[in-house]
């Protein structure tokens, strides 16, 4: 009984339906991608004027008009824009290479192209459930600190 799952589950194909949704899903998939890179590059642009946009801001509010803005503050933000940066463009590029690797499969009907394209889709997956497990753990501990420091403060 457990031959015959694994030989239906291995001759699993791509019918004209599945096909049509592949098609569709990269479609989508390479339309998300192309956006995302443009707002990674928007952060990139707004990290090298990080500096400059603190320091007028700062100074636009100063009652005295001197030079206030804090100078870590301009070159703090530069590299948390950056970090974002890069952490955020690892899963838009996973997500191009699917599209793109998908197309091709369904084009020319390439196995292994279609394998690459499905395994970019598993990484960017990965990727975003990693993020997501790490930005949840920070959440938990940023809340423990808050209670503790609500608990000491009584």
């Amino acid at each position: 009984m457990e031959e015959n799952q694994n030989t239906s589950l291995f001759g699993l194909g791509i019918d004209p339906t599945a096909k049509a949704h592949l098609s569709e899903a990269a479609r989508w998939a390479r339309f998300l991608a192309i956006v995302g890179f443009v707002v990674i590059g928007l952060f990139v642009v707004m990290a090298l004027f990080a500096g400059a946009i603190f320091s007028s801001y700062f100074n636009a509010f100063s009652p005295q008009g001197g030079d206030i803005a804090p100078r870590g503050m301009g070159v703090g933000f530069t590299l948390y824009l950056l970090v974002c940066a890069a952490i955020g463009f690892f899963p838009f590029f996973f997500l191009y290479r699917f599209s793109t690797k998908a197309k091709a499969a369904l084009a020319s009907g390439d196995q292994e192209s279609l394998n690459v394209s499905l395994q970019n889709l598993k990484v960017y997956f990965r990727y975003l459930g990693i993020i997501t497990i790490i930005i949840l753990a920070l959440y938990a501990i940023i809340l423990l600190i808050a209670l503790l420091g609500a608990g000491f403060g009584r």
